[in-house]
């Protein structure tokens, strides 16, 4: 099956609150790969690649966010897959 792959961005109460580690560990439960890493504007950037309808139900599960998140928003850009990446990760983000 050949992959996708998606650029997200997350704004709400998405940062303090656990949510790279929430990305991190949901995307273990599917076959995918990437990164989450928090931005200096108080979003959370996913890159995501992996089997069309796996990072579907990803980004679902990314929309409800953990606990005590609050996403409001989750703007989602398809790319076409970089293939770079062996696993999921959690980077540390700009200068955090």
């Amino acid at each position: 099956m050949e992959n996708s792959a998606f650029l997200a961005y997350a704004e709400g109460i998405v940062q303090g609150v656990g949510f790279r580690y929430f990305a991190y560990r949901e995307a273990q439960a599917f076959d995918i790969v990437g990164y989450v890493r928090n931005l200096p504007d108080g979003r959370v950037e996913v890159y995501a690649e992996g089997p069309k309808a796996d990072l579907d139900s990803f980004i679902e599960i990314l929309r409800q966010g953990p606990r005590f998140g609050n996403v409001e928003n989750l703007e989602v850009q398809w790319k076409q897959p970089q293939n770079k990446y062996k696993q999921f990760r959690i980077e540390s983000g700009y200068g955090y």
